[in-house]
């Protein structure tokens, strides 16, 4: 894609993954009130799990942040936005997603942050952000990727965020 903004980090240890969470935070923080959704890939124990959670207390959220590997979906809701954590992992198929009430999830003021986003191709709805996490050596190389004009928006408040000056590998 050849108007794509995407970055590039490295994460030496478990710190700078949550790093990686707060930093998203704030900048989703930063947006306007639409529905956004944020893919998370990677294999498993890349990350996924704890950059979400990380994000979601950066949110405010001061609740236990639980891993939706069995519920499938776990809400955030009532503070600076709703959330709805996914992780479509033992999805058998995509048309499951609709039993969820996926339509319902997806509006204005509210964000899915959506772990094996591509068991739902076909009826999630597309991401504004990828961020593909690679366990690397004792981190994790992530790899962020705008794929609509508000994913771009993160991207470029991601860059400005001191998190990029420590960890940027490209962009």
């Amino acid at each position: 894609m050849a108007n794509t903004a995407a970055l590039v980090l490295d994460l030496p240890d478990p710190s700078a993954t949550a790093r990686l969470g707060e930093a998203l935070a704030g900048a989703v923080a930063g947006l306007d009130e639409a529905g956004r959704v944020i893919g998370l890939e990677g294999s498993l124990g890349a990350g996924k799990t704890s950059l979400a959670r990380a994000f979601i207390l950066a949110m405010g959220y001061s609740e236990p942040v639980r891993s939706p590997t069995y519920t499938l979906v776990e809400p955030y809701e009532g503070g600076v936005a709703d959330i709805f954590h996914l992780d479509l992992y033992r999805l058998a198929d995509p048309e499951e997603l609709e039993f969820l009430g996926i339509r319902d999830l997806y509006r204005p003021g509210a964000l899915m942050l959506v772990e094996w986003p591509e068991m739902g191709a076909g009826v999630l709805p597309g991401l504004d952000l990828g961020i593909r996490l690679e366990r690397q050596d004792t981190g994790r190389r992530a790899r962020v990727e705008a794929r609509t004009p508000a994913g771009r928006e993160l991207v470029t408040s991601l860059k400005s965020d001191p998190l990029s000056k420590e960890y940027l590998v490209s962009y």
